[in-house]
């Protein structure tokens, strides 16, 4: 019989009912995180590498060895300012777990356990794109087919119904292509069709990318929209989001650290961006100078405010910050910015 006071922790909770489980950081984006590292973070061994609004994120998925039906938590666990995990509320998390469905944490829940569930205060329902991206991630984790709707959007990616034909194409065929992207031809075929894209289907497709560890043939064509006149405003932010799992690659770090020596052409939305998604390009000292200094000539302090809060939370990122703070060559006006937050926060080296 589980009992709260045998259980230490959610990994705990998952090994005594006899689950198989699998956990997925969905936060900034969804990626999938090992047992060990979990353990680490739940039990602050290690902060948590990505907050977002100063909480951790996750997806748990579990299922009994002999069952085809797996069940998903959604988990929303607040953090302390050095990005480690408030055990309070993962304890708190665990009791009405036990409380909700006692010992058999993997049988279907009746309506009132499901409200239970539902209603705690560290349950949340991440966007539709993101259970989307979720799913086709599942599936590819447990070797399961994709979709019916993955055929589809692989005839249309390869120009076989025409690309004004794309009123029925699905966004979870979209993620399951991602997915897929480094299976059989799949890279090949969508860095020829990637310029051919309505922006109805490149934008939701940059964004299910985003998830994924792209090949070169695909950064090559993503980069080459990038820098192509013709390509709308709107796509090339779209475009740029595709690379965030991809922002530690070479080429894509030259590209992006070279459009922070044009700041005037860097908009609001895409210096947002590089904070929620392209954060590996700013663990640099100099790349992070360049980039709050870009932000500093929007004369917008409350989103200078914003990015830099959100940024000095991230474990890897915070020292880097610090030593931007004591740079004695940024500008004025960085350290005007600097000054107004040091004046209105406790944050300190």
């Amino acid at each position: 019989m589980i009992t709260i006071s045998s259980i230490s922790s959610i990994s705990e909770l998952l090994t005594l009912s006899s689950s198989q489980y699998r956990i997925f950081d969905v936060g900034r984006k969804i990626n999938k995180i090992s047992k060990e590292t979990f353990y680490k973070i739940e039990h602050n061994h290690v902060p948590y590498p990505y907050p977002i609004r100063s909480h951790a994120c996750f997806a748990i998925v579990f299922w009994q060895k002999e069952s085809s039906q797996h069940f998903i938590w959604f988990i929303k666990c607040p953090l302390d300012e050095k990005g480690l995990l408030n055990l309070g509320a993962r304890d708190h998390y665990i009791a009405i777990i036990i409380e909700a469905l006692g010992s058999n944490i993997t049988d279907t829940p009746s309506d009132k356990q499901e409200a239970l569930l539902k209603n705690n205060p560290y349950h949340f329902t991440p966007a539709q794109y993101k259970l989307a991206a979720l799913n086709s991630m599942i599936n590819a984790e447990l070797k399961r087919e994709m979709s019916q709707y993955y055929a589809l959007f692989k005839q249309y990616v390869s120009g076989d119904i025409g690309w004004n034909n794309w009123h029925n194409i699905g966004v979870q065929g979209i993620n399951d292509f991602a997915t897929q992207i480094n299976y059989v031809n799949n890279a090949k075929i969508l860095a020829d069709s990637l310029p051919k894209l309505p922006e109805q289907v490149l934008n939701p497709l940059c964004i299910a990318l985003e998830n994924h560890k792209l090949p070169l043939i695909i950064i090559n064509a993503v980069l080459s929209l990038l820098q192509n006149d013709a390509t709308s405003i709107d796509s090339k932010h779209h475009l740029l989001r595709s690379l965030t799992s991809t922002s530690t690659h070479p080429l894509v770090q030259q590209y992006i650290v070279s459009l922070l020596t044009q700041p005037n052409e860097i908009s609001t939305n895409d210096l947002i961006l590089y904070s929620g998604r392209l954060w590996s390009v700013l663990e640099n000292k100099q790349t992070l100078l360049s980039y709050f200094e870009a932000i500093t000539q929007k004369k917008d302090i409350p989103l200078f405010v914003e990015l830099f809060k959100d940024l000095v939370a991230m474990p890897n990122i915070r020292p880097i910050v610090f030593q931007v703070m004591r740079d004695p060559e940024k500008s004025h006006a960085l350290t005007l910015a600097i000054g107004y937050i040091m004046k209105t926060d406790e944050t300190n080296p």
